[in-house]
């Protein structure tokens, strides 16, 4: 099987997530990481230039708006949000997404969601929105 996949790491994210009473651990930072399943005809390209190419640039500006767009109480709501910012384009085939915060304790510690849509999953998102 040939596949293609875009890979998004270690973004940090401008949000604010959660909900932290006076002796709870407070995360520094969200991390997000993405894969994004494209067509392997998007990545082996017969010539140079962005029109061969899925632009994955609107797509970054898009998640920044959405991470800062307000207070979100769980990490899961961004997450479904930026699924179905990723099933807005037709050319991605398949969805992972990961957000990590961090410290979760004493300073240490990563804690997160992963969420996996595959072809299927990815179109029920595109036409069926959570």
């Amino acid at each position: 099987m040939n596949s293609a996949v875009i890979e998004l790491r270690d973004l940090k994210l401008k949000t604010d997530i959660g909900t932290y009473g006076p002796n709870d651990t407070v995360p520094d930072v969200h991390i997000l990481d993405l894969s994004l399943g494209i067509a392997v005809d998007q990545v082996v390209i017969a010539q140079d230039g962005m029109q061969h190419v899925f632009d994955y640039d609107p797509l970054i500006l898009e998640i920044d708006r959405l991470a800062a767009d307000g207070h979100y109480e769980t990490q899961e709501r961004l997450i479904t949000r930026i699924a179905i910012a990723c099933a807005a384009y037709p050319a991605i085939q398949h969805i992972e997404i990961v957000l990590k915060k961090s410290p979760v304790r004493a300073g240490s510690g990563s804690l997160g969601v992963r969420l996996t849509l595959d072809e299927t999953a990815t179109e029920a998102l595109r036409t069926k929105p959570a």
